[in-house]
């Protein structure tokens, strides 16, 4: 039952967010947007490993970035 975990895993981010929000002061509208976005970028991620939790991460990601750099420095 993924949809449960879904909806468990979007209350969290939202008491997250809210709590964060709190702290920011009204005049703090750049950070608050940033708060925002990588909030949402956060969500989107676990949503992404909740349904697909083959996806690489991000160490596999700066491996097969580098190993071709690697290769040539030898």
């Amino acid at each position: 039952m993924k949809i449960f975990e879904l909806i468990g895993i979007s209350i969290l981010v939202f008491l997250i967010l809210l709590l964060e929000w709190r702290k920011l002061y009204p005049n703090q509208k750049k950070e608050k947007r940033l708060l925002v976005t990588l909030t949402a970028i956060s969500l989107l991620l676990a949503i992404l490993l909740l349904y697909f939790p083959e996806i690489p991460g991000p160490t596999q990601m700066i491996s097969s970035l580098f190993f071709p750099l690697g290769k040539m420095l030898k």
